[in-house]
């Protein structure tokens, strides 16, 4: 199928970007040159423009123009999946508890709330050819009138539990990764009978005014997790 103008704008900078055609800290072509070589409108040619300063490549000066960037040797794309991973898939999930219940200190400092908001708990655990493989938290800011629907909460993703209330393209997502030994709760849901570390990935989700919505805490069992992450990262690669 053939590229849409705008992303054979893109392509072609980015070719270019990669064989050093254009360095860090070159100009590249005027939106007028752009316009010109491609003749495209200048919206199409500013909306490459923007998916390249969206994906690192470069960077807009208004009144002077657009430079190559320096590329940043310590950032990768990570692609996260809870229901996913290098190791395994999972093919089943047990729903554990679904309430409504007053924050945790914890929440109230992870959500930014007061103690007197509510909170659905979701509680559930996943498992990959008959095995526990992670158990996992969710916390979402409750409104009232907000329905809960267990069926639809017991198979999806953080983010899809959370576009059942706004949309996806307007949820922010931040990840924290980390690893530690299970607690006496944690190794009875995963029937962990050994010293097996953990890896637990913790997603904060907010709103299109940076406000948290919701928590999400997901605790795999060390052998059942592996995570990769690269850069450059494009859909037409």
């Amino acid at each position: 199928m053939e590229l849409p103008i705008y992303q054979h704008i893109i392509e072609e900078i980015k070719k270019k970007i990669k064989e050093g055609v254009l360095k860090p800290g070159d100009a590249i072509p005027s939106e007028n040159s752009l316009c010109d070589t491609y003749g495209v409108s200048r919206m199409t040619v500013r909306k490459g423009l923007a998916i390249l300063v969206n994906e690192g490549y470069i960077t807009s000066i208004p009144g002077k123009g657009s430079f190559v960037n320096e590329p940043d040797s310590k950032k990768y794309i990570l692609y996260y999946n809870e229901m996913a991973n290098l190791i395994n898939t999972i093919d089943t999930t047990k729903l554990i508890e679904v309430k409504i219940i007053l924050p945790t200190p914890r929440l109230i400092d992870s959500l930014n709330i007061p103690q007197s908001k509510k909170i659905i708990m979701v509680k559930r655990t996943h498992y990959s050819n008959g095995e526990a493989v992670a158990y996992d938290e969710k916390y979402l800011i409750y409104y009232k009138g907000m329905p809960i629907v267990e069926k639809e909460i017991k198979y999806s993703t953080f983010p899809e539990i959370v576009s059942r209330y706004t949309s996806l393209f307007a949820i922010k997502k931040e990840l924290t990764i980390s690893a530690q030994m299970p607690d006496e709760k944690i190794s009875k849901y995963l029937s962990l009978y050994n010293a097996l570390p953990l890896l637990v990935v913790e997603q904060r989700l907010f709103n299109t005014q940076d406000k948290p919505i919701g928590l999400g805490i997901t605790y795999y069992r060390g052998d059942s997790c592996k995570l990769s992450a690269s850069w450059p990262f494009t859909d037409m690669e």
